[in-house]
């Protein structure tokens, strides 16, 4: 399918993807992908130019799906930032995706096998699903082969391998104890390229179209932490940026589904939330254009994010005991904070917290790198 592009603002080298966006549309989703990658706001311009370069060249990117429920896929049709049509039609081109192609059987091998051979060296790989290497790899075969062979094949002339959801990541739920298959996350079979994880149960869309537009800026994936998670979705505790933190910090927390605390959105730590033990950006980008995300809706954190889920992370509604509650001080200071807070704008306290946290994960990022912190420039703190 072919799409037309036409420029706008050639100055700055901004695109519009004709009859399907405004040009103040596409600025507003450059400039929400940079604030989401936690970049100086004039990287804006940058974004901008590399998604000109992607709508004329469109890099091609090859999708595995293996030991996995398919969820990371589904995340991804339900995308809005932009929509699936958007990515596959104007900004990449995805050569390869077992649940979305239109060939299946021979057909499919044939259209991989011509998507290594078209894009050798210059692909990226999107694996979606934990790799079984048990009985060997008998648990996930695609077309006789199976998943660690594929894996090994396709990974050799990618440039950069990008491990979608949970199981990808680490092995996820089919990993879990007493693991029958011998599941294992993609790192572990895929030693000599880079490899980036995304994990989540799913994989939250706006990340995953925030790593493909940086490697389309950049040429390279971005700063990530020691288990290879980007930090500008992963480098900040989702405890820390928790909507209900007041009242974890208050003493104030659900200790019935249903109760009066329930019902006035306090804290869910006492229902098991592991809130202060995952690391990811929820509460910042949510889900469904930002419609909720599980605490928004009542449910307490299962820490899917983390190495540990699934085992760590059951029975789900286990609390993680005393040591993390606050003390009766801590408590005075805390109400005194927030009566101070309430007589601030509310307006101006979020955007105040939105900075802080932009600020923090671009100060992580630029120490993991090796870059000097420009943030004072552009007006953070």
């Amino acid at each position: 399918m072919a799409v037309d592009v036409y420029p706008v603002a050639a100055e700055h080298g901004e695109l519009v993807l004709a009859g399907r966006c405004s040009r103040r549309d596409f600025l507003r989703y450059c400039s929400f992908i940079t604030a989401v990658l936690a970049l100086p706001p004039r990287y804006a311009t940058r974004v901008a130019r590399a998604l000109e370069v992607a709508s004329a060249t469109r890099p091609t990117v090859i999708w595995l799906e293996l030991q996995d429920c398919a969820g990371d896929t589904e995340s991804f049709l339900r995308s809005s930032h932009p929509t699936p049509g958007e990515f596959i039609f104007d900004l990449i081109d995805l050569a390869y995706h077992e649940t979305l192609m239109a060939p299946a059987g021979s057909a499919a091998d044939v259209s991989l096998r011509d998507a290594i051979d078209r894009a050798k060296g210059s692909y990226l790989l999107v694996i979606e699903g934990s790799i079984p290497l048990g009985d060997g790899g008998a648990y996930c075969a695609i077309g006789g082969r199976s998943a660690e062979a594929i894996v090994r094949e396709v990974a050799a002339d990618a440039a950069a391998v990008i491990a979608v959801g949970t199981c990808a990541a680490y092995g996820g739920l089919p990993a879990a104890a007493p693991n029958p298959t011998s599941a294992v996350g993609v790192a572990e079979v895929v030693t000599d390229k880079p490899v980036m994880n995304l994990p989540g149960c799913p994989v939250n869309a706006v990340n995953l179209a925030a790593a493909l537009v940086h490697f389309l800026t950049f040429d390279e994936l971005p700063a990530m932490d020691e288990i290879g998670r980007p930090l500008f979705a992963y480098g900040a505790l989702l405890h820390d940026n928790c909507p209900r933190r007041s009242h974890f910090d208050s003493g104030r927390f659900v200790r019935e589904w249903g109760d009066e605390g329930h019902r006035q959105g306090w804290c869910l730590y006492e229902m098991g939330c592991k809130g202060p033990n995952a690391f990811s950006n929820c509460p910042l980008v949510g889900w469904n254009d930002n419609t909720s995300w599980p605490i928004a809706a009542g449910h307490p954190c299962i820490a899917c994010t983390e190495p540990g889920f699934w085992d760590e992370s059951s029975p789900m509604y286990r609390w993680m005991g005393e040591e993390l509650l606050p003390s009766s001080g801590e408590r005075e200071r805390s109400d005194e904070a927030i009566g101070v807070a309430l007589g601030v704008g509310g307006a101006a306290v979020a955007a105040g917290a939105g900075a802080a946290v932009l600020a923090h994960q671009r100060k992580r990022a630029h120490a993991a790198t090796g870059a000097p912190d420009d943030s004072s420039e552009d007006g953070a703190s």
